[in-house]
């Protein structure tokens, strides 16, 4: 998530100029194997009814924030769906009310990225509304510091009962629950966050959180999917969605 953004932008710039000059490159040494990113739905997924968002070739189903199409700061690594520069928040064409998510995430060394759900594009940036779940390199980035801001949680509001990450070069998987007020984010088939949107505790969080001056966020009950553009390489795999219309009832993370 976004914390004093000019800073970090300043010293990340700072520390690519630094790595220019005395190793000639500003480059990711973390890469990602061919064949780790299956993207396929399983048999039973089909049966379910679940979609793919991503199918490890295009990105024909995801936009650039605020824009009509991908910019190059997003592309396909190895199959991956990958932050390949600056680009600005990756986000669905497609705005979804109730759903189950499912994807999977692996982060560079130190890095820092979010998904988000339920935002819109009025602000100048999606997290001016959605809800973000934190993807976070716990072992490395200094944001570990802070439980709220620790992978799983429901960034600056929950902070997950324990660490259920994996470290760099492992993956972790994803489930997020959204329909109607309730949600849930779950990672590493543990949930580690649980709420009401609109709820007494809901806007107990929010007024104690660092989103109390934004009077529109949280409050969307049908918006955008994101992915964050932390600086940070990061790659997502396996993205799919199963809508939940009336009488559908959850499978779950698994």
């Amino acid at each position: 998530m976004l914390v004093c953004e000019n800073q970090i932008i300043l010293i990340k710039i700072f520390l690519c100029i630094v790595s220019i000059i005395f190793t000639q490159g500003c480059t990711d040494d973390v890469v990602v194997n061919p064949g780790e990113c299956v993207n396929e739905l399983s048999v039973k997924e089909h049966k379910e009814g679940w979609k793919s968002l991503f199918d490890g070739v295009s990105l024909k189903d995801w936009r650039s924030y605020g824009e009509s199409e991908v910019n190059s700061g997003w592309g396909v690594e190895s199959g991956c769906l990958t932050r390949l520069g600056w680009g600005g928040d990756l986000i669905t064409k497609k705005k979804y009310r109730n759903f189950e998510l499912r994807l999977d995430w692996r982060i560079s060394d130190a890095g820092n990225s979010g998904i988000f759900i339920r935002g819109d594009e009025e602000g100048s940036s999606i997290s001016q509304t959605a809800h973000e779940m934190q993807v976070l390199d716990n072992f490395s980035h200094w944001d570990r510091h802070d439980p709220k801001h620790r992978a799983g949680a429901y960034y600056d509001m929950i902070a997950p009962d324990h660490d259920t990450s994996k470290p760099v070069g492992f993956w972790n998987r994803v489930y997020i629950l959204a329909n109607e007020e309730h949600v849930e984010f779950w990672l590493n088939g543990k949930k580690t966050a649980s709420f009401d949107q609109g709820s007494d505790y809901w806007n107990n969080l929010y007024r104690e959180s660092k989103f109390s001056d934004r009077p529109r966020y949280g409050s969307l009950f049908s918006g955008l999917i994101g992915l964050q553009d932390h600086w940070d390489k990061v790659w997502y795999r396996a993205i799919r969605i199963r809508i939940l219309d009336k009488g559908v009832l959850p499978v779950g993370p698994n």
